[in-house]
C-alpha cells in the first residue's frame, strides 16, 4: 500500500455550519488547509481570548498574502505562552521584540524587506494592550507617523496579565487589578484614565483602523483581509477576555467578547483615513450588569455593599459610545447629542458627497445643529 502523507489541524469555529457553504465563501478557520499560524502545543491559560484572537488575525493575514509574512512580537502573555525556549507554537517567520519596541522592529523588517525588492512579503507587528497602549506607545505613533506599511494588531485583555495582573492603560473603570484594589469608597480602577487607543489611531489619520472581537470570528478575518489591502500604516484593536486576569469562568470567553459589544462598551467600527466608514450596530442592547456580574474583577460592584452609583457610571460610558457612534438603528432621544451621532449616521450611509450634503443640510434644519 502506497505511502499516504496525513494532516492533523484544529478543528475551527463554525465549522459544521461552514459545510453547507461553498469553499469560497467559509471562515479561514474552517478551511483544513489553512496554515494554522499558532498551532497546538503553546501552555496559553484555558479559555484564553489571546490566543484565539492571535490564530484567527494571522490565519487571515496568512490567507491573504499567500503565507508570504512576517511577524514581529512585543514581549507579553502572547509571546511567553507561545514561545518557551527552545519551543515555540509559532509555525510563521517569528521574532521576538522587547515589551516596547514591537512597532519599530515590524518597521525595521519592513524596510528591509523594501531595500530587497520583496514588497511581496507583508510585515504584521503585534501585543497586548500594556505593550502596545502603554510602554510601546511612542514607538506605535512613530509608527503611524511615518505611514510605515505595517499592519499592528492590539490584542486587548485590559491589564498586564503576564506580570500579575496590573492596572494597564486599557483597564477599564472600577475594575480590580492587582494595583487597583477593590477597597475606599471608589473600589477598582478611577474613572477619567487610559487611553482610547482605536481613537488616538484614528487621529493619526493613516489608512486604515478597526476594532473587533473574538466572538465575531468572520467579521475579524474580513476585517484583516481589508487591512492586507492597504499600503502604509494599519491598525486593529481586538478584544480578547481574559478569565485568569477577570475572574470570569474559562468557557464564558465568547460570551463575554459578545456582551461587551452588545452594551456599547466596546464599540465596533472601521475608519480609513481618520474617519469612521462602518460600524457594527448592536443587535440587542443590554445593560451593562449583564456583562459585568459574569467577572470576579468586578464583584464589588454587586451585593448588599454594592456600589450601584458606579455601575450607573459605567452604563453612562457605554451610552456615550452607542450616542458616539451610533450603534442602535433607532437611537433613542436621550442618547442623542446635539445632532452629532445622528449627523454621522447620515454620512456613513451615504454614497457621495453630494447626498452627504444634502443629508446634513436636513439634518441641521431639523435639529438645529451646527
Amino acid at each position: 500500500m502506497p505511502y499516504q502523507p496525513i494532516k492533523f489541524y484544529q478543528t475551527g469555529s463554525f465549522v459544521v455550519g461552514n459545510r453547507l457553504l461553498d469553499q469560497n465563501e467559509r471562515s479561514v478557520q474552517s478551511d483544513t488547509e489553512r496554515l494554522n499560524s499558532l498551532t497546538s502545543g503553546h501552555r496559553a491559560c484555558q479559555g484564553c481570548g489571546e490566543a484565539l484572537g492571535a490564530r484567527y488575525a494571522l490565519d487571515a493575514v496568512a490567507k491573504a498574502t499567500g503565507g508570504r509574512m512576517i511577524a514581529a512580537n512585543a514581549t507579553g502573555c502572547l509571546e511567553v505562552f507561545s514561545t518557551p525556549f527552545p519551543e515555540t507554537s509559532w509555525r510563521i517567520p517569528w521574532i521576538h521584540s522587547l515589551f516596547g519596541n514591537a512597532p519599530a522592529v515590524a518597521t525595521g523588517i519592513a524596510a528591509a524587506m523594501h531595500a530587497k525588492g520583496r514588497d511581496d512579503i507583508r510585515v504584521v507587528g503585534q501585543g497586548g494592550d500594556g505593550g502596545t497602549i502603554d510602554i510601546g506607545f511612542g514607538c506605535l505613533s512613530g509608527m503611524f507617523e511615518r505611514n510605515d506599511d505595517v499592519l499592528y494588531i492590539c490584542y486587548d485583555n485590559e491589564a498586564y496579565m503576564n506580570t500579575g495582573v496590573q492596572r494597564s492603560g486599557a483597564t477599564p473603570p472600577a475594575a480590580r487589578t492587582a494595583t487597583t484594589q477593590a477597597v475606599g469608597p471608589n473600589p477598582g480602577n478611577v474613572f477619567g484614565q487610559g487611553k482610547d487607543m482605536p481613537r488616538i489611531a484614528m487621529a493619526h489619520e493613516i489608512p486604515y483602523v478597526a476594532t473587533a472581537t473574538v466572538a465575531e470570528l468572520r467579521d475579524l478575518e474580513a476585517k484583516v483581509e481589508r487591512a492586507m489591502s492597504f499600503r502604509g500604516a494599519r491598525y486593529i484593536h481586538v478584544f480578547v477576555p481574559c478569565p485568569l486576569g477577570w475572574g470570569s469562568s474559562s468557557n464564558d470567553t465568547i460570551k463575554l467578547a459578545r456582551l461587551v459589544k452588545e452594551t456599547g462598551l466596546f464599540p465596533v467600527f472601521e475608519a480609513e483615513h481618520g474617519e469612521v466608514t462602518a460600524v457594527s450596530k448592536i443587535r440587542r442592547r443590554i445593560p451593562v450588569e449583564e456583562y459585568l456580574r459574569p467577572q470576579r474583577r468586578y464583584a464589588h460592584l454587586f451585593g448588599e455593599h454594592g456600589h450601584p452609583e458606579t455601575i450607573e457610571r459605567i452604563q453612562a460610558l457605554a451610552d456615550r459610545n452607542i450616542a458616539r457612534y451610533a450603534l442602535l438603528d433607532d437611537l433613542p432621544d436621550s442618547l442623542k447629542p446635539p445632532g452629532s451621532a445622528v449627523g454621522r449616521q447620515v454620512r456613513w450611509q451615504s454614497e457621495d458627497l453630494s447626498e452627504q450634503t444634502s443629508a446634513m443640510a436636513i439634518l441641521t434644519e431639523t435639529t438645529g445643529a451646527h
